[in-house]
């Protein structure tokens, strides 16, 4: 008869491997542990960042966190400066982070995004669920791209605020475009500084500038 009790080679990575994605696993308390495992490996094979929950990111205590600045900044860093991101990616990374599916949907409808998805635009109207006003979405906005950890006011380069509230008036819908053009023609000839950026004060406290 054969030899069948042939000895079985363990990669020596093997231990930590696993020991990686049992603590990722406990960490991120997946759902549907089967798929995320899949999504896990996945991402390890392609050479990206798998979907694990962070240290700092709470788990809710309910099954659905409420959508905060402080989460969508999370994802914003989930996405590492990609301008395009895939529908399947995002959607992954906004299930770990235990945020409603219905709020995912909607902002997928009311933005009319497909496959692709331009970034700012999803995150302009995942935003525009937490402010009331155009100015409230556009602070929060800024509050989640900025990147002042000096404990500054949060700022953006005008280029990117301008793109924003184009877009998010276009969306709208009730503010004309020359009225978006005055305020952006404002704003860059008499309140943008030499080095670019706008920060939250510039739009927010200024009496001449109505974004609405």
């Amino acid at each position: 008869m054969p030899q069948t009790d042939k000895q079985i080679c363990i990669p020596p990575e093997l231990p930590e491997l696993l020991k990686q994605f049992t603590k990722a696993a406990i960490r991120t308390q997946p759902t549907d542990l089967i798929q995320w495992a899949a999504d896990y490996f996945g991402a390890m094979s392609r050479g990206e960042i798998p979907p694990v929950r962070e240290r700092s990111e709470r788990i809710p205590l309910s099954n659905w966190a409420e959508l905060t600045p402080e989460l969508l900044k999370i994802l914003h860093s989930r996405v590492a400066g990609r301008l395009i991101i895939h529908a399947d990616e995002l959607a992954q990374m906004w299930k770990v982070l235990s945020l409603p599916t219905d709020l995912f949907n909607s902002v997928m409808n009311v933005g009319r995004f497909t496959e692709e998805i331009e970034w700012l635009k999803f995150l302009a109207l995942a935003c525009s669920s937490l402010g009331v006003t155009i100015a409230k979405t556009l602070k929060i906005v800024c509050e989640v791209l900025s990147s002042e950890h000096d404990g500054g006011p949060p700022r953006i380069p005008f280029s990117t605020f301008q793109f924003l509230y184009t877009y998010i008036a276009e969306v709208d819908g009730e503010i004309s475009a020359s009225h978006v053009s005055r305020m952006l023609n404002y704003i860059e000839q008499e309140v943008i500084g030499p080095d670019g950026l706008i920060k939250v004060n510039d739009f927010t406290q200024n009496p001449r500038v109505r974004l609405e």
